[in-house]
């Protein structure tokens, strides 16, 4: 029996030894997109110049371009120094942001010329922060030979966002 003791104790304290698991690992990389929000700035505002508007029949474009040179039909004598309108956007390198922009076009009083905005639809930053991108808005008066003489003013709403 003493036998039989000894070697049930054996199996016993066998059974107890812990014994070393195979354990299995990996890795997995972790990142994450930072993106700081986008950030407008004005530098300069728009400003056709004076135009001289003969009488005419129906309507006559001021085109504007983005760089701010304009061209006026003969129905219509530009002068004075124009320029676009020109605004920074900062944001996050890489990402692609989104430009509109809406204006209700000049009034004077009761009377509109109406603008339709020439601007890119869309940058792709090439750095973080300053110094950013400046882009120019452009555009298009649709100037009637019957509009009154004044001062016509307007603004422009710029919206941009990442895409």
């Amino acid at each position: 029996m003493k036998k039989f003791a000894l070697g049930t104790l054996a199996v016993i304290a066998l059974a107890s030894v812990p014994v070393a698991a195979n354990a299995a690992q990996i890795t997995a990389t972790m990142s994450a997109n930072v993106v700081k929000p986008v950030q407008l700035t004005k530098i300069q505002d728009m400003d056709f110049g004076t135009l001289l508007v003969s009488t005419y029949a129906g309507t006559r474009n001021v085109v504007m371009t983005r760089a701010g040179a304009v061209t006026c039909p003969v129905e219509i004598t530009c002068s004075g120094a124009p320029k676009q309108a020109r605004f920074n956007i900062q944001g996050t390198n890489k990402m692609v942001v989104g430009i509109s922009v809406t204006s209700g076009g000049l009034v004077n009083g009761s009377s509109t010329i109406p603008f339709a905005p020439d601007v890119v639809p869309s940058v792709t930053m090439t750095n973080s922060g300053a110094p950013g991108s400046d882009v120019d808005i452009g555009g298009t008066l649709t100037v009637a030979g019957s509009v009154p003489g004044g001062l016509y003013t307007g603004t422009l709403t710029i919206t941009a966002d990442y895409q």
